[in-house]
């Protein structure tokens, strides 16, 4: 299925929150007007969107308005939809996969969907022909192992790990070994569900990074935060202090095709600056989709 489908379905309750409510503003109003400017930032705002974000939105939207000498409502539905699209769209969309092997590393809280991405990722990447390594260095959690260990067989990938407790930076060691010795074209590591509050587990993750850096100086490196979209704006405040711990490149946005809270996407990247690479659209193992900025707009402005 194209993404734009896959996007489209999963977008479906974001939607009925976003433009089933703007489609209401548009019809109530004859002109446009200040009054429809302010109805249309409150419709924003209930959306989950960010207050900051909403209020850009609309600035940029009212600047539209008077440079295109806008008068109808289905001209400024559009314009809404591209400035939605300008906001999230950005140079570095995609995820990096230079060198060999190419890095990601996946971080985040427990319960966001961390383990299960790696494996939707795994599979993504194997799909297209790539030789992909999995890194089970999330030994703190029970059953952590065991659990991503089902998901790289249904991914048919290979797994390095060690017993719960291990040292995860020996296990990334012994990744980075493995890799360079199979020729793998994508490593990925699972890491910790870690809390930003949590300094030692912060210091662990950098540990890993060093290793990564030393053992595999010429490959790209990917720290992907997973943030679990039902969450709203605590997803937003999750992105900001794990922005502030470490070298986030992009967010993997689980669990999108469950939730109305869709519009953080946009809070994300307008105040932090941190771009949403991936998506969870469903439960299955191919329900992951690299994200498009324009296709995203168009499905949540229908």
């Amino acid at each position: 299925m194209a993404f734009f489908n896959k996007i489209r379905d999963s977008l479906a309750t974001t939607r009925s929150a976003v433009s089933e409510r703007v489609n209401g503003v548009l019809s109530a109003f004859t002109r446009v007007d200040e009054d429809l400017l302010d109805e249309l930032l409150e419709t924003l705002i209930m959306a989950d969107m960010g207050v900051t974000t909403c209020e850009d939105i609309i600035d940029r939207l009212r600047a539209a308005i008077k440079d295109k000498r806008i008068t109808e409502g289905g001209q400024v539905k559009a314009e809404l939809k591209q400035i939605i699209s300008d906001i999230l769209h950005t140079a570095d969309e995609g995820v990096s996969l230079t060198g060999k092997p190419a890095v990601i590393m996946v971080i985040g809280v427990n319960g966001a969907g961390k383990t299960t991405s790696v494996g939707k990722l795994a599979n993504l990447y194997r799909s297209r022909g790539k030789k992909v390594l999995v890194a089970a260095a999330d030994t703190f959690r029970a059953a952590a192992i065991e659990q991503l260990e089902t998901w790289c067989n249904r991914a048919n990938v290979d797994i390095i790990k060690s017993h719960e407790g291990a040292d995860p930076s020996a296990v990334v060691f012994d990744a980075c070994a493995a890799a360079k010795a199979r020729g793998i074209d994508v490593l990925i590591c699972d890491t910790a569900g870690r809390l930003h509050n949590k300094k030692n587990l912060m210091e662990e993750l950098k540990k890993m990074n060093r290793i990564l850096e030393r053992e595999l100086p010429e490959s790209s490196r990917e720290i992907l935060l997973v943030l679990d979209a039902t969450t709203g704006q605590n997803a937003v405040s999750q992105a900001k202090e794990f922005r502030a711990a470490a070298d986030i490149t992009g967010i993997i946005l689980t669990k999108l095709d469950g939730t109305a809270k869709g519009g953080i996407v946009l809070a994300i990247k307008n105040e932090y600056g941190i771009p949403v690479k991936l998506v969870g659209t469903g439960e299955k193992i191919d329900d992951m989709s690299e994200f498009d900025a324009e296709e995203f707009a168009e499905g949540i402005i229908d």
